[in-house]
């Protein structure tokens, strides 16, 4: 079996499974496989795979027609220009969440303390430990995911304090100097229409927000005033629907900025804490 034969067969077997960007798709999963770069699959097209890379490419394959999403099966995805770790104990980072680190550079650069909530992979966290000098805090409720972000944390050389805890329960009184996160923001009534690599894999804990969606962002709203000191920022991804809600709730905060993605959805919320 040759490395074209072995794409031209998972292309069709994806094809055939309704899998978005087949092409691409047994590209990733094939070189994961092989242990290269995809690159490589185009320069030694005519290579022999060896009896452990076909072994592997199948599985990976059936794993994926089953709705497994590939950056479970790869445990790689890249955000911000680095390559996290992920496992089905996180939630897969987005290119949208990238607006979040953008706003917190542009706004809030100088912060000297900066906890994440609810980190997950530990993308936020990491990403504006290495993009800034601040000491950065790293929260979340899940000991499984904390680990992920940790070893993301130490692979990339980033020195991130963590602390499982539910939201901010474990920053102390006005610490901080800003306040991020990517919360869950999907309502449970909507889980019948997610994608099946959404519900059925990533965690449930980062995806849903009670009836309304809204729970988390009210929570964090509310706590954020304590732990932010006078003029301190909070900056939130915002889910679709979400934009009214997460405005109303800041509505007593100073410079609240509303930031669209390049598709011209409101994507980001920014605002600072008044002064007293």
């Amino acid at each position: 079996m040759t490395v074209r034969t072995a794409l031209l067969q998972g292309v069709r077997l994806l094809e055939d499974g309704g899998i978005a960007v087949p092409r691409l798709t047994a590209e990733v999963l094939l070189a994961h496989a092989m242990r290269c770069e995809r690159v490589r699959l185009v320069a030694h097209s005519d290579d022999e795979l060896k009896e452990v890379e076909w072994l592997h490419y199948g599985r990976y394959l059936h794993e994926r027609l089953q709705g497994k999403p590939t950056q479970y099966i790869t445990r790689r995805q890249e955000f911000y220009g680095r390559e996290f770790r992920v496992t089905p104990d996180v939630l897969i980072p987005r290119p949208e969440t990238e607006h979040v680190v953008e706003a917190a550079l542009r706004l809030a650069r100088d912060s000297r303390r900066v906890v994440d909530v609810g980190t997950g992979s530990g993308a936020l966290a990491v990403t504006l430990k290495l993009e800034t000098d601040a000491e950065v805090w790293a929260t979340d409720i899940s000991p499984a995911a904390l680990i992920v972000a940790r070893e993301n944390a130490v692979r990339l050389g980033a020195p991130v304090h963590f602390a499982a805890c539910d939201l901010m329960e474990a920053i102390a009184t006005a610490t901080m100097d800003l306040v991020v996160s990517n919360p869950p923001y999907v309502p449970i009534r909507e889980r019948a229409g997610l994608q099946r690599e959404v519900r059925d894999w990533e965690p449930h804990v980062a995806l849903f927000a009670g009836e309304s969606g809204f729970d988390l962002y009210d929570r964090i709203v509310a706590d954020a005033r304590r732990v932010l000191g006078p003029g301190g920022w909070l900056i939130l991804e915002l889910g679709f629907g979400s934009l009214n809600h997460v405005t109303g709730l800041l509505s007593g905060w100073d410079d609240l900025r509303i930031e669209p993605d390049l598709a011209g959805i409101p994507r980001v919320a920014a605002a600072r804490a008044r002064n007293a």
